[in-house]
């Protein structure tokens, strides 16, 4: 054994602003078990390893490795844990900060119980500007433990809480197979399960890891989190239900069509709740035609009320048919110019448009005269009525390039 309690491993690439960041905060951390820092370095071209070497000298006890090729974030996380020789092993991302009170209770805790393969807790979310902890991303009111092959139990604390199991310390002999690759379902519910085969788990109250949502280093930033949050709800699904394929196979779930249904439910609303949280963030952005599909995906399953997509579902008609004009009209090969045909406000949808994604370099006018030159070849109408769109075919602009309302809103339906 190597007498290592603590294992604390961080994957790195062409990040050396990042990694010297978290380093000085691991100089803060006074744990009172020996621990280690495993550094994976993804075949980074800054200056990384110097970087490394400088936190060495000062007595860090850094073992550092570096891949000869960049394969990916998932090989690199890999690549720490399989080098780690502590007892336990955590996760720490080269831009966030561990928790060393919790960290220690969570120790304490693994070592009073050893038939815990891991501990999970909440996280904060972490201002670094402003250095002030905004909210955890989940709650747990007390600890709470599960047993080995507790899935069903395990399940609906994860439907009921929505919690998901990214941060955990885990037992290092329990990583030999729990960290694999896993494409089509979320990962972290397809670890969770692997766990709970090897023996119990248990969920803190205390956090013990601390998320940089706003970075001192580059306060504009997009959270990888948020950017999976837009896209993965799939793959969340794809995850409770890898979860639930394992409990099935190990005896603990019932396969029934009864029990189908019910837990196909489960997962389908989970799904859904995860899908609102997209809807806002895609709304954030202006795009509001990302948003409205998920929203049909929403109101079918029932969640067309969700308090996420309440707010926005009366003002989708119009914001989905003014970027679909956009989109439309920045499409358009050789197209510059945009004339608005009797619109009661040009100058609000002008700023309307060039808010969900009109490209600068079109023109937007407003109504033609008729004796008004205009090259038909490089000029889309949006023109306010059937009346109107005819005049403009009498002036022998193209058909498909003149839209009126019902164009743009016939299938935006709510």
């Amino acid at each position: 054994m190597s007498g290592i309690k603590l294992s604390i491993c961080i994957p790195t690439y062409n990040r050396e602003a990042y990694l010297r960041n978290a380093l000085e905060h691991c100089e803060t951390y006074d744990f009172d078990f020996s621990y280690e820092i495993v550094i994976s370095d993804n075949a980074s071209t800054d200056n990384t390893a110097p970087v490394v070497e400088e936190f060495v000298a000062k007595g860090l006890p850094i073992r550092f490795h570096r891949r000869a090729a960049n394969g990916g974030p998932y090989k690199n996380i890999a690549s720490t844990f399989r080098h780690a020789v502590g007892e336990y092993s955590i996760y720490l991302a080269d831009d966030d900060f561990l928790m060393p009170d919790g960290v220690k209770a969570a120790v304490a805790y693994l070592d009073a119980n050893s038939d815990v393969s891991a501990c999970h807790a909440s996280w904060y979310l972490y201002d670094e500007i402003a250095d002030r902890d905004l909210t955890t991303f989940y709650k747990v009111d007390e600890d709470i433990k599960f047993g080995r092959h507790d899935f069903v139990e395990v399940f609906q604390f994860i439907f009921e809480r929505h919690i998901f199991p990214e941060i955990a310390i885990y037992r290092s002999s329990a990583l030999r197979s729990v960290w694999v690759p896993r494409d089509f379902c979320f990962c972290f519910f397809a670890y969770l399960a692997h766990v709970l085969d090897q023996g119990g788990v248990a969920f803190l109250k205390q956090p013990f890891y601390r998320s940089v949502v706003t970075s001192k280093l580059a306060p504009n930033r997009s959270q990888t989190g948020n950017e999976e949050v837009m896209v993965a709800w799939d793959k969340y699904r794809g995850g409770l239900e890898y979860f639930l394929y394992m409990a099935a196979k190990r005896g603990k779930l019932n396969t029934g069509p009864e029990s189908r249904a019910i837990y196909e439910e489960m997962c389908k609303v989970f799904t859904l709740n995860r899908m609102a949280v997209a809807v806002r963030f895609w709304a954030v952005r202006k795009d509001f035609i990302k948003a409205y599909e998920l929203y049909t995906r929403m109101a079918l399953g029932g969640m067309g009320n969700h308090p996420e997509v309440a707010a926005l579902r009366e003002s989708f008609p119009m914001l989905v048919a003014m970027q679909t004009l956009a989109y439309q009209v920045s499409a358009t090969a050789g197209v510059d110019r945009l004339v608005l045909s009797g619109m009661a406000d040009p100058a609000l949808i002008t700023e309307l448009l060039r808010d969900v994604g009109l490209a600068p370099e079109i023109e937007v006018t407003a109504d033609l005269d008729d004796s008004a030159s205009a090259d038909v070849e490089s000029t889309i109408i949006f023109a306010a009525d059937m009346a109107r769109r005819e005049k403009f075919l009498e002036l022998g602009y193209k058909p498909n390039m003149i839209f009126i309302e019902s164009d743009l809103t016939q299938h935006i339906l709510i």
